[in-house]
């Protein structure tokens, strides 16, 4: 499996990407043939060699042949307009489906932090040629290096302020911590933005994940340059694409996050229900082991797993509903197969079914409980019956 991972340690940016892309290998000839497919204009693309904190990297940027008309440079572009822009253009599936996808992000998050609705949304720094060249680029680079998965290091922004058309705002600035819902997302000590909205935009459209980089046969490493210079700290964006080799290439993987603790004295009543929070509140297991405590006493080990996003939320419940004074937590990398829901035809009606994928290939079948029990209830049949009659079904009907 070959994977393309970001290491963001001066955080994201769209022309930061595209120069990253550049120096990994993707022929500027590239860009440029995407970029024809647009109605833009006059521009010239310009990728330039450059050091930051003694890293050589490629600093990209866009250069508008109008850029002296002050009425055509500070023209704003509405969000219909651009996404029609990109549905007519002859631009490859690949990268209209993801130019698309990027830009309807970013939409989302305006209109949310406006009130508005999202078709009315006009962009004004995203909406500059230079933004429209970036996730453009971005998506025809990612193309045309072939990788089976994008991955990306965790994502931490600076602080301070950040001057926008709509005034200044607090930094993450809110259309990137919109966009970023659901992502973990943290801070460092750099008075600057480090993560654009453009960049939130193309790390939630491509990131398979966020943490630190898979075990890799490393085959190209690029560098792209912010155009700021940051004492003390590279302004760069790395970009490494390798062949991972620990096997199960055939199944989808992911992380999450094993949360446990001990407990010893709280009723079964209330650690049952505590099982049914965990679950109703996003874990993806919650499960409870006996075990002998210290001073001989019998306890139970709470295991919840979830994904990072949801931790905190976990974290809260445990403390609020159990007598833990502490949990432990590591993470685990998870192979899976790909789940499909599907519907069978029994003498008992509909059931909806689960198949678990790898390769194409039907691995597991299994059928979903709430449909067999609605089934039950409505025929009169034994669960057994129904679980019977599913899985004959399920292999009839060419599982």
């Amino acid at each position: 499996m070959r994977i393309l991972f970001f290491d963001c340690i001066s955080g994201i940016s769209g022309d930061m990407t595209v120069g990253a892309l550049c120096d990994l290998g993707v022929k500027e000839a590239v860009f440029e043939r995407a970029l024809s497919q647009l109605q833009l204009g006059g521009f010239h693309l310009h990728f330039e060699r450059q050091e930051r904190q003694h890293i050589s990297g490629v600093h990209f940027h866009v250069h508008d042949e109008h850029e002296h008309d002050h009425e055509h440079h500070h023209e704003h572009r509405a969000y219909a307009q651009i996404r029609a822009m990109i549905k007519g253009s002859d631009l490859s599936d690949f990268v209209k489906t993801h130019a698309l996808s990027i830009f309807h992000r970013i939409a989302v998050a305006e209109a949310k932090i406006h009130g508005m609705p999202v078709d009315d949304v006009t962009f004004h720094e995203v909406g500059a040629l230079d933004s429209i060249a970036d996730i453009v680029c971005v998506c025809a680079g990612i193309e045309a290096l072939g990788a089976d998965e994008v991955r990306f290091s965790a994502l931490a922004d600076g602080h301070g302020t950040v001057k926008t058309a709509h005034g200044v705002f607090p930094v993450p600035a809110p259309a990137t911590l919109a966009i970023l819902a659901g992502i973990p997302l943290g801070q460092i000590d750099v008075p600057f933005e480090l993560i654009t909205p453009t960049g939130a935009a193309i790390a939630a459209e491509f990131g398979r994940s966020f943490g630190m980089m898979p075990a890799l046969q490393v085959e190209k490493i690029g560098y792209g340059l912010g155009t700021r210079q940051i004492p003390g700290r590279p302004n760069v964006l790395r970009a490494v694409l390798g062949v991972c080799n620990t096997g199960g290439e055939k199944y989808l993987r992911d992380t999450v996050v094993r949360v446990e603790t001990n407990i010893d004295d709280l009723s079964p009543e209330i650690t049952g229900a505590v099982l049914n929070r965990l679950l109703e509140a996003g874990a993806l297991d919650a499960t409870l082991t006996p075990l002998q405590m210290k001073k001989n006493r019998p306890g139970v080990l709470l295991t919840v797993l979830c994904e990072e996003a949801i931790l905190e939320k976990i974290a809260d419940l445990i403390f609020r509903e159990t007598t833990a004074f502490g949990i432990r937590m590591d993470r685990l990398e998870r192979w899976k197969l790909e789940r499909r829901l599907e519907t069978v035809q029994t003498p008992c009606g509909e059931i909806t079914v689960k198949r678990g994928l790898a390769d194409g290939q039907i691995i597991q079948t299994a059928p979903e409980f709430e449909s067999c029990r609605a089934a039950s209830e409505r025929t009169g049949q034994p669960l057994r019956v129904i679980y019977e009659a599913v899985f004959h079904a399920a292999h009839i009907g060419g599982g």
